[in-house]
């Protein structure tokens, strides 16, 4: 008598990857990035006055930006106070606690194309007065 025995086949392991999941968190991501993007933008809207210039070598350090409106209102980049405006003395006393916790952070003014040359220069005293050793001015590149 012969036995049969049924055929026996060999079973492949699947070598496929299941990459539903990897989408799952990749769109999860999109999301995510495409919400807080516009949350990052900072600062104020100051129409800059154009000019040539060579940019700042910051060595990887964030500089310090006061800004000055049209109107002539002061605002800092530090925190959530961006946005808001200050006086110069709470601009001032910004500045001088954070120079003393990093004294070689580089200093600059945004001052808007509209606001009068005095106002530029009230805020640089403001900022010197503060412990700002040397403050540059921000432009942005002509238009071609």
């Amino acid at each position: 008598m012969q036995q049969v025995f049924p055929s026996r086949r060999k079973r492949r392991a699947v070598a496929e990857i299941n990459v539903v999941p990897y989408i799952d968190v990749m769109l999860v991501l999109l999301i995510i990035f495409m919400i807080t993007a516009p949350l990052l933008s900072q600062g104020v809207d100051v129409d800059l006055p154009q000019a040539e210039a060579q940019a700042i070598d910051s060595d990887d350090m964030q500089p310090l930006v006061a800004s000055v409106d049209a109107e002539g209102r002061y605002y800092l980049n530090i925190g959530d106070s961006s946005e808001e405006p200050m006086s110069a003395v709470d601009l001032a006393t910004l500045v001088a606690a954070h120079l003393q916790l990093e004294p070689e952070t580089p200093v600059v003014v945004r001052g808007d194309g509209a606001v009068p040359y005095a106002d530029v220069v009230q805020l640089m005293v403001v900022l010197q007065r503060a412990g700002a050793g040397s403050v540059g001015l921000m432009t942005r590149s002509p238009e071609k």
